[in-house]
């Protein structure tokens, strides 16, 4: 009965269109007075102790750094520079697309903030070469996924927040995937590209080394976060704020393309993505106190037992589940509500908090580009000026590479595992 309610009065509420973080509280609030002993002053509590956390004031500074490349018109020079290194193989603007992503990735941490910073530029150039309008939206929604796994990632930030993980470790472990699932995509464009004669880049104007001098410093920001990070010179919600002061100096006195109102900009769309997001997450902590009281994750794994016990079903279980929560909620608020209840699950099958922590970002990020939710899909048909119901048929081969990828990275555990255990001894 209580895990009944519980999720039915989730689910209305969201069906009516409240906001995760509303819906979470009041839920939350309803059960603990209905169907616990425990005091609503609870509630309050656990929300301002799951803020009280020092790394979560990365996630600000990660978004801010975000934008102010945005702004900075970084993206441009990411773009010249992949379409020097890939443009010219067959399908060479649908490479440049997924290259471009990958280094933009290192940037933003953000899959929705990829696709419009890349697909703005990348798409009208795809038009004019005659690729289908509708191809170049699903490659860019696609490629625009890595965005939330190549380090640094906001969603990384917060399952790290929320399950205790290191956030250097998470970073680190993202790495090889997020360069598999960028492989993978272009692999997929490749062969579409062959069969429908999309030729690559004539551009005679992109010298590699005077492109790759210019866009050095947008190149250099990855390398001084991580960096800095992993040399131990600062830890990383240091990282983020060297990051903005970075990418300040860069945009104004370097690239000379951020005035005050690009300053405005940026900071006004860092405190909409932050100020939703920390609301999410203040009523999540007090969410999965609750459960946690209840013994909910251990009703969850006795069900998942009953099931199976093999590690292989359950995961491929865990994995669906996820796929299908990806279809109808955004990962940050996915990661938010579900960490507290799938980690427990993956540490009693051995798997490393810190592995499972990209097996839920790579599964929620292919979540980006499945209907209904997708908001990649939206960002993407907006750029391109087409609908979400074209395009989808496009992204169909995209998707069942991204699967391929999930599918590696969950029975593969050094693909994510590699570069954390070499640097961690």
């Amino acid at each position: 009965m209580f895990l009944a309610v519980l999720f039915i009065i989730f689910a209305a509420l969201l069906l009516i269109g409240v906001p995760i973080g509303i819906a979470l509280g009041v839920t939350t609030a309803v059960v603990m007075a209905f169907f616990t002993k425990l005091n609503l002053l609870l509630l309050a509590q656990n929300a301002v102790a799951g803020l009280d956390s020092f790394p979560l004031l990365a996630l600000p500074f990660f978004v801010l750094v975000g934008n102010l490349m945005f702004y900075g018109g970084i993206s441009r020079r990411l773009l010249d520079l992949a379409e020097a290194i890939v443009g010219k193989v067959v399908g060479g603007l649908g490479m440049v697309t997924t290259v471009a992503c990958m280094f933009f990735a290192a940037i933003s941490g953000s899959g929705p903030a990829t696709v419009s910073a890349i697909g703005t530029l990348i798409v009208p150039a795809m038009r004019e070469k005659k690729y289908d309008v509708n191809f170049a939206a699903a490659i860019t929604a696609a490629a625009g996924s890595i965005g939330v796994i190549i380090p640094p990632s906001i969603p990384f930030v917060i399952y790290a927040v929320i399950t205790g993980t290191s956030i250097a470790d998470l970073f680190l472990a993202g790495i090889i995937p997020g360069i598999l699932m960028g492989v993978m995509l272009m692999i997929t464009n490749y062969v579409i590209a062959k069969k429908e004669g999309y030729k690559g880049s004539d551009r005679k104007d992109l010298k590699f080394l005077s492109v790759l001098k210019e866009s050095i410093w947008a190149l250099l920001m990855p390398v001084i976060i991580l960096g800095g990070i992993y040399g131990g010179f600062f830890t990383p919600t240091e990282a983020a704020v060297v990051g903005c002061v970075y990418a300040l100096v860069v945009g104004i006195f370097v690239y000379k393309e951020i005035k005050f109102p690009e300053i405005y900009g940026a900071l006004k769309d860092t405190g909409l993505i932050t100020g939703a997001t920390v609301f999410t997450l203040a009523f999540s902590t007090s969410f999965a106190n609750m459960i946690t009281m209840q013994q909910v994750p251990q009703m969850v794994v006795e069900s998942l037992q009953v099931i199976s016990d093999s590690p292989f079903v359950i995961m491929i279980i865990i994995n669906i589940f996820l796929l299908m929560v990806g279809c109808f909620v955004d990962n940050i608020s996915a990661c938010i509500i579900l960490s507290p209840i799938l980690l427990p699950i993956a540490i009693k099958l051995g798997i490393d908090p810190v592995h499972f922590g990209v097996i839920m970002t790579v599964n929620l990020a292919i979540g980006f580009c499945t209907p209904p939710y997708g908001i990649n899909l939206f960002v993407a048909a907006a750029v391109s000026d087409t609908t979400v119901s074209k395009l989808t048929k496009f992204i169909i081969p995209f998707l069942i590479a991204m699967l391929i990828t999930l599918i590696m990275v969950t029975y593969i555990p050094a693909l994510s595992m590699a570069l954390p255990n070499f640097f961690g001894g």
